[in-house]
């Protein structure tokens, strides 16, 4: 690792997908060259939690978390509970991703809301914040509107609802994307946001005003590799985790901080979010 570059933070990196079967040694050890300080390895269902918690188990400043995907929120409600209930694992400190897509629309709503609500269940009972997923249609809002209406309605919407998470974000907007008025509304609940690639979009023209509002304690960055690729990234094919740099960098010119002052923040953050028991490497 060169400690001359800043700490690089990738709050969403799936090392666990197939595409990285090949040469997962050496993505990691790219991102250990670019000074990767902290990677959460999200699932999306339960063969990506097994194997993500695998991974993380090999790296010390590696975490996971585990959830059924809005995608497959139409899985069987047994084994997305047996997949939960092992949720109090020590390397487990995230639940999801879990969310609302109404963009693909590849299970019916109603299946995403209960399984969203199923996930939020598990993450207040034990303090460990939600990795959320939220899509809309380009231009629509729809998702994003009722993903809060269901936070609003849970306990985490409630006074006093969100104490085992003792002051923490209750969740993470995951690639936060949609209008202002949505991060607000997130923000109110007590969520934290996370910039990926998707914030160089032309789509996501949106970002770039509402990233400067974000409360410095709220933040992350993350890549959602294999998926997302920014722009400048050296394989256009593929993300990974060293390529967060692109979009740290972009998340201080945004705000204008030096990369230098906002990298160990987002650490910080990452720490403070995503507690552990055992120290991190």
């Amino acid at each position: 690792m060169t400690s001359s570059l800043p700490p690089l933070v990738d709050a969403h990196g799936h090392l666990q997908a197939e595409r990285f079967t090949r040469d997962r040694t050496a993505v990691i050890e790219r991102a250990r060259a670019a000074n990767m300080a902290r990677l959460l390895i999200p699932s999306w269902d339960t063969e990506s939690a097994a194997t993500g918690r695998e991974i993380a188990a090999q790296l010390p400043w590696a975490d996971a978390a585990i959830g059924i995907h809005p995608h497959v929120a139409s899985i069987a409600p047994e084994e997305r509970d047996a997949l939960l209930a092992t949720a109090d694992d020590p390397l487990i400190v995230a639940i999801g991703e879990t969310g609302i897509d109404t963009d693909r629309n590849r299970s019916p709503l109603a299946d995403q809301i209960a399984n969203l609500e199923a996930h939020i269940a598990v993450a207040c009972a034990l303090g460990k914040p939600l990795i959320i997923h939220c899509r809309s249609v380009v231009g629509a809002d729809d998702a994003q509107r009722q993903l809060l209406a269901t936070l609003r309605a849970s306990e985490i919407g409630q006074p006093g609802g969100a104490k085992a998470f003792a002051g923490r974000p209750a969740f993470v907007l995951h690639s936060a994307s949609g209008p202002a008025s949505y991060v607000e509304g997130a923000l109110a609940l007590g969520g934290a946001v996370s910039i990926s690639g998707l914030a160089f979009r032309a789509s996501e023209a949106a970002t770039r005003d509402w990233v400067r509002t974000v409360p410095i304690d709220r933040l992350l960055t993350e890549t959602d590799a294999p998926w997302l690729v920014m722009p400048g990234a050296p394989d256009q094919e593929r993300n990974e985790p060293a390529n967060v740099a692109y979009t740290m960098r972009w998340v201080a010119e945004q705000r204008g901080e030096e990369a230098a002052q906002l990298a160990p923040r987002l650490v910080a953050n990452y720490d403070r979010i995503f507690p552990r028991s055992a120290p991190r490497g």
